[in-house]
């Protein structure tokens, strides 16, 4: 079994079937990979609030494609993710128009975090424990053509599943021949629903190791985690905030809405550091699907992120 290393000197904005691979390997082989955050490097330790309308995002920074002999359409590729090591600076932004809550924010925000700090430093008495993970990871579309990174899709893609932490197995559906598997948007910690559109976004290098499971396919993408859901913050208590609604996405809405209230009103914190807490740290769960007309979404913060707590 080799390993061999892709860097993030070459990167790819769209999924495309007709990108040649950047690496051919063979199954049992472990690549280790860098690649760029979510926005290609735009936002640095010295950008400023007023430099985020300058940004223009043309798709996820995603390093590959890597092709895996062997695999051919009705194959699953499995994705062993060894370990993950997120860069030295993050971000989180937002802005009207997009996330969870499109038209409760007049302006745009910006939080900068020091990831050299772990837990990283939010507020005084507030730190993220880190659990990095890479929020795209996929294959490439049987479709022919450039499609948008934006949106999950069967071949996996834009999933944002935290719990894709180091030892974790991920499982994608061969669509074409060689699979070919890209990364990126590192994310150095998330809550479940990443609801301000961005997590802790970061650079990230990772070590994956590849196989293929013959003659079998799996729907779309599956995964199995190393261990418990988020052991660095399921260490102490948690509050919860409910949301009502016929509709998930009003009940997810209103959930987060009292959670960044209970937020200003127990700790100090404006309405958008609030919401950016959120994004990083709050869980989302569907908590009741069966009751109509209404279904319940809960928002959950974990008490152990706050010193003392």
């Amino acid at each position: 079994m080799a390993h061999h290393e892709l860097g993030s000197g070459i990167r790819h904005y769209a999924w495309d079937n007709a990108l040649k691979p950047l690496l051919t390997i063979d199954p049992g082989d472990t690549v280790r990979v860098h690649s760029m955050d979510a926005g290609d490097g735009f936002i640095q330790p010295d950008t400023r609030l007023e430099d985020l309308g300058k940004r223009v995002f043309k798709g996820h920074a995603l390093t590959g494609p890597i092709a895996v002999r062997g695999a051919e359409p009705g194959d699953t590729l499995q994705i062993d993710v060894v370990a993950l090591q997120p860069g030295p600076f993050g971000y989180t932004s937002f802005g009207p128009g997009r996330g969870l809550l499109p038209d409760d924010f007049d302006g745009p925000f910006l939080q900068k975090w020091d990831l050299t700090q772990d837990p990283t430093p939010f507020r005084p008495g507030i730190a993220i424990p880190q659990e990095p993970f890479l929020g795209v990871m996929g294959v490439a579309l049987a479709e022919p053509g450039q499609h948008n990174t934006s949106p999950p899709r069967r071949n996996g893609g834009n999933a944002d599943v935290k719990q894709l932490t180091a030892g974790s197995t991920v499982y994608l559906p061969v669509l074409v021949p060689g699979a070919l598997f890209s990364c990126g948007d590192g994310h150095a910690a998330q809550g479940d629903g990443e609801v301000c559109i961005t997590a802790i976004e970061t650079s990230m290098t990772s070590t994956l190791r590849f196989d293929v499971i013959k003659g079998w396919e799996v729907p779309e993408m599956q995964f199995r985690t190393a261990g418990p859901l988020t052991p660095r913050t399921n260490t102490g208590r948690w509050f919860g905030t409910t949301g009502h609604s016929p509709d998930l996405m009003e009940a997810s809405r209103q959930a987060v809405r009292h959670m960044i209230d209970h937020l200003g009103r127990h700790y100090g914190l404006s309405r958008e550091e609030a919401y950016i807490l959120c994004s990083v740290a709050v869980d989302l769960k569907v908590s009741e699907v069966v009751d109509a007309p209404n279904w319940i979404v809960s928002a959950l913060l974990p008490e152990s992120i706050f010193s003392g707590a």
